[in-house]
């Protein structure tokens, strides 16, 4: 693909511990808004899944099968360089470097990335067609994850361990 004319789509998804209003997962629910409103400030920021913008409660009504524990953050970004810049080089990673506090381990991939034209949305529903396509087939152009991509290089440094991919 070419930036000219795709951008990179990511779905990230996770069972939280415990209900949104439990304050087990207070932390996490009290970030949501400023690590979400920095991702739409970072250059080559193009879309989010946006959810009814109540105030601390990110996407999380966008419930998965559901279950209301079952959250997920759809994005699109211009670039590969761009998303990693906001994943690695952030206040959003030591978030991530906590998610061990509030969600469960999911023991398959929960995290997924594709190449979308200039100026399309994709939906809950796509994304999560393209985990399972990942889960299935293990990377492929249309659904890969960061390994896939020779260009990504700050997740070999930063990223998780292995336990986080499955």
């Amino acid at each position: 693909m070419t930036p000219a004319t795709h951008h990179l789509a990511e779905l990230n998804v996770g069972r939280l511990l415990a209900p949104t209003d439990d304050p087990r997962v207070a932390d996490f629910m009290g970030a949501l808004d400023r690590i979400n409103g920095l991702g739409k400030r970072m250059p080559g920021f193009v879309w989010m899944m946006e959810g009814s913008g109540e105030p601390g409660t990110g996407n999380t009504e966008a419930k998965i099968g559901g279950d209301a524990q079952y959250v997920s953050n759809l994005t699109v970004w211009e670039s590969v360089a761009t998303l990693e810049e906001f994943v690695w080089n952030t206040v959003h990673r030591a978030f991530y470097e906590r998610r061990a506090e509030w969600f469960e381990v999911l023991g398959k991939m929960h995290f997924v990335m594709w190449w979308v034209p200039v100026g399309h949305q994709p939906t809950l529903d796509e994304g999560l067609e393209r985990l399972e396509l990942l889960r299935a087939n293990g990377d492929s152009d249309a659904a890969f994850g960061w390994s896939y991509l020779a260009e990504a290089k700050l997740w070999q440094r930063r990223s998780c361990n292995a336990m986080a991919a499955e």
